[in-house]
C-alpha cells in the first residue's frame, strides 16, 4: 500500500527542519564564540528574534536552548545557564505574542528600523529578566545594585542586537520564507 502524497504533514521534524535548526544553531553556536571577546555583543539575540518572527515560538526556543548548552560546554556550565535559558525564553515569548503580529516578511526599510529597535529593546528586557533569575538563583541581595552595575552591559546587548538584526535580517528572512513556504 503506498502512502498518499497529498497528506501534508503538519507536526514534527522532518530531516529538512532539523537541518535548518541545526544550522541556526550553529550560527548562534559560531557567532557567540566568535565575538565572546566583546561583552554581550553577540548575534544569537537577534538570530532568535528573526527565527520567532518568520517561523514561531517553537523553533525559537529550540535554538535557543541548543545554542546556550552549546556554547556554555566552552564557556562555562552553571546557574547562569538556567537563566540565561530563561530569559531568551521570555524574550521569544514577547516577540511571538507581541511583536509578530506586526510583522511581515517583506519589510520596508522604516519597518525594519523599527524592528531593529525592538531588537535593542530586547537586549534591555533580556538584561532585567536575567538579572532578576541571577539574584533568586545566586542568592545577592540587593537586585537595584546587581541590575544597574549590569546596565552597560545590556546596552552593549542592545547595540549588538539592532546591528545584527540589519546586518542578519535581510539575509535570514527569505531563507526562512522559501523553508516556510515550501515546507
Amino acid at each position: 500500500m503506498e502512502p498518499d502524497r497529498n497528506v501534508k504533514k503538519t507536526v514534527g521534524f522532518g530531516v529538512r527542519r532539523l537541518a535548518l535548526l541545526s544550522i541556526l544553531t550553529a550560527l548562534c553556536y559560531v557567532g557567540r564564540m566568535v565575538f565572546q571577546f566583546i561583552p554581550n555583543v553577540q548575534p544569537v539575540t537577534a538570530v532568535l528574534i528573526i527565527l520567532t518572527l518568520t517561523l514561531g515560538m517553537a523553533d525559537g526556543f529550540i535554538v535557543a536552548i541548543l545554542s546556550i548548552v552549546l556554547t556554555n560546554f566552552l564557556l562555562g556550565m552553571g546557574p547562569w545557564t538556567i537563566a540565561q535559558i530563561a530569559s531568551f525564553g521570555f524574550l521569544i515569548v514577547v516577540t511571538g505574542v507581541f511583536v509578530k503580529p506586526f510583522y511581515c516578511t517583506n519589510q520596508k526599510k522604516i519597518h525594519r528600523i523599527l524592528f531593529a529597535l525592538f531588537a535593542f529593546f530586547g537586549g534591555l528586557l533580556y538584561g532585567f529578566v536575567i538579572s532578576v533569575i541571577s539574584v533568586k538563583l545566586m542568592g545577592i541581595n540587593s537586585f537595584w545594585a546587581y541590575y544597574i552595575a549590569g546596565i552597560p552591559f545590556d546596552l552593549l546587548h542592545g547595540l549588538g542586537n539592532a546591528g545584527f538584526y540589519l546586518i542578519l535580517e535581510p539575509i535570514l528572512v527569505p531563507l526562512l520564507a522559501a523553508y516556510k513556504k515550501r515546507y
